[in-house]
């Protein structure tokens, strides 16, 4: 059976059980001397030159002194016989001994004590443990003691890990009046030992319970916190309020008139109106774009695809993505008709296929129609008309949301 046994990590636990301490100059006893017998169990992996530990039995004495109520240290002397099995297969025992030392620590009342210490074993080879381990003292009476422990240990360097039990009798010397127990440490003087308190550092005067925690006591203002811990008293209905049962001040980052706990839209523009959550209150409004792009005579080639303009149009459409547009080509009164009507067509197509291409609108947002010569800026018929005549025109409108100002 082999376990893992954390000799560093249980020691500590051991020193670290300072919340049930009882420091005091007069224990129940002061020192002690005993015998007993164990039973001993050794780690089935642990080597033998010749042959393989099985379990033993020994018997010992020990000298115990007591430093405190909660703090002592014995020294112990073992002689053990332990069983082990050849590699012939027979049985067969060792003899030895094994001797150290032990720091014990008691609890309240010596209600059992826990103990950690080195011990040194020479059987037929020798090595060095480290132990601990749990045990008590049963009064059976004034003067004797039933000794009952159980302890663990580990071989250092070979992590081999074996197991006692101890029954014994000792017997006790000096101090031994109950009459005059170990008084337990009462930190804030509420008449309820450290050991018991739930409720450390009360104030002074405050009437407590078994537990040590103040008795339900007046809270004039019905803030949570007792009168005799108010630093301020008669604190408005509903008022969120600290410990000290003062008024917790909202914090409101945006200054939007809402607190930051309740604020679910942060960094809100300054002047917006904002609702309860602290978001803006927006407005719809319509809004619109036209676009008029002009061509060369007899051409349906946008020659500045780039401009502003035309970049400003498409952002416009990515910026509303909901709005579609119908692109108007147009030509000038010169040509047949027919003619005209093919040309008028053709810029329109281009210009969509400029939007498409190079500005990524979606095409089926796009739809395209010829009007030839049928719709004329300018009636007149000299250079300047048929210029401003040569063009495509478009028109998009949408809905905006526009915050509301306070």
């Amino acid at each position: 059976m082999k376990k893992t046994f954390t000799l560093a990590a249980l020691s500590l636990a051991v020193l670290s059980a300072n919340s049930y301490a009882q420091e005091s100059s007069t224990p129940a006893y002061d020192n002690w001397i005993g015998l007993f017998g164990t039973k001993y169990n050794v780690d089935v992996e642990r080597p033998l030159p010749n042959g393989n530990y099985e379990e033993g039995e020994g018997f010992g004495m020990e000298a115990g002194f007591r430093f405190t109520q909660s703090w002592a240290a014995r020294l112990e002397y073992t002689a053990l016989e332990l069983d082990y099995l050849d590699f012939n297969g027979s049985d067969r025992d060792d003899s030895g001994h094994m001797i150290g030392a032990d720091a014990m620590w008691f609890m309240p009342d010596d209600w059992w004590y826990l103990f950690a210490g080195v011990k040194h074993q020479n059987m037929n080879d020798t090595t060095t443990l480290g132990n601990i381990g749990i045990g008590k003292h049963w009064d059976i009476s004034e003067k004797v003691k039933l000794i009952t422990e159980v302890a663990a240990y580990e071989d250092f360097g070979e992590d081999y890990n074996d197991y006692s039990f101890k029954l014994g009798l000792a017997v006790t010397i000096g101090n031994n009046d109950t009459s005059r127990p170990a008084t337990p440490r009462d930190s804030d003087n509420d008449g309820v030992v450290d050991g018991r308190d739930q409720c450390p550092n009360t104030p002074a005067g405050v009437t407590v319970d078994a537990r040590g925690c103040e008795v339900k006591s007046m809270d004039s203002d019905n803030d949570g916190v007792m009168d005799s811990k108010d630093q301020c008293p008669n604190t408005a209905a509903g008022v969120e309020v600290d410990a000290r049962g003062c008024e917790v001040k909202m914090k409101d980052s945006d200054n939007d008139g809402v607190a930051d706990q309740n604020d679910k839209c942060a960094d809100t523009p300054a002047g917006n109106e904002v609702n309860s959550d602290g978001c803006t209150v927006f407005d719809e409004e319509e809004v619109s774009i036209t676009l008029r792009v002009l061509f060369d005579s007899e051409s349906s080639v946008v020659k500045q695809p780039n401009d502003p303009e035309i970049r400003e149009f498409a952002n416009f459409m990515k910026q509303y993505p909901e709005t579609t547009a119908t692109i108007e080509g147009h030509t000038s009164a010169p040509g047949t008709e027919s003619y005209n009507m093919q040309l008028s067509q053709a810029r329109a197509d281009a210009f969509r296929d400029v939007l498409v291409n190079r500005y990524d609108i979606d095409e089926s947002r796009l739809s395209t129609v010829g009007y030839g010569e049928t719709q004329l800026l300018d009636e007149g018929n000299d250079a300047e008309a048929h210029r401003v005549n040569r063009r495509i025109s478009v028109t998009v409108s949408g809905t905006a949301k526009v915050p509301e100002k306070r």
